[in-house]
């Protein structure tokens, strides 16, 4: 009987025992020599660890969301409130770039989060000519909630875990982190000598 690929990873099939040698499921592997080649194999791994990663996001889905569906905020006014909460006090140019909209759009957008109580303009200190943007006590506590819901689902799950296992879940989010700062370097390019 031919289990899905679900029931193969759940071993909940008539198959659950352990996987024979020659595995069809990874690409590149030989039935000679029982090899993958390491670019197969790490798109293999790739693909497990982002459905695995999805799945993660389902199971947490509920919690996160819950601060989300109280915000009567648009999808362009998070935007603005999650790019303030990372990017801090900001110019009206810089947000349009950010979302890829003109400046009277995001004028318009900027006013709303304002009415809301979320954000505040002031004068740039460098350049009067310049209206920053930055969240208000309102906004940071919002966006706070925002991130931190499901932390303490995530927490209880990692209390279930033996401390070898979560040693090596330290090591490797590290390497991740590291990552992600190299990446947004990368995204960033080198800084504007204009600003």
């Amino acid at each position: 009987m031919n289990d899905s690929p679900a029931e193969r990873r759940a071993g909940t099939g008539a198959a659950s025992a352990p996987r024979p040698q020659h595995d069809p499921a990874i690409p590149g592997k030989t039935e000679k020599t029982g090899e993958v080649g390491e670019d197969a194999e790490r798109g293999c791994l790739i693909t497990r660890l982002a459905e695995l990663q999805r799945s993660m996001g389902r199971f947490f889905a509920r919690d996160r969301s819950m601060p989300l569906l109280a915000s009567t905020l648009t999808m362009q006014q998070l935007k603005v409130v999650m790019f303030l909460s990372f990017a801090g006090s900001t110019s009206g140019q810089e947000l349009a770039r950010h979302l890829g909209v003109g400046l009277a759009t995001v004028t318009g957008i900027v006013d709303r989060v304002v009415a809301q109580g979320l954000a505040s303009r002031h004068e740039d200190p460098h350049d009067r000519r310049v209206r920053r943007v930055e969240l208000t006590e309102a906004g940071r506590r919002l966006t706070s909630e925002i991130i931190e819901a499901g932390t303490g689902g995530y927490i209880r799950l990692l209390r279930r875990l033996d401390t070898e296992t979560l040693r090596t879940m330290e090591t490797v989010m590290r390497r991740i982190e590291d990552v992600m700062r190299e990446m947004h370097a990368e995204d960033a390019g080198p800084p504007d000598p204009s600003a």
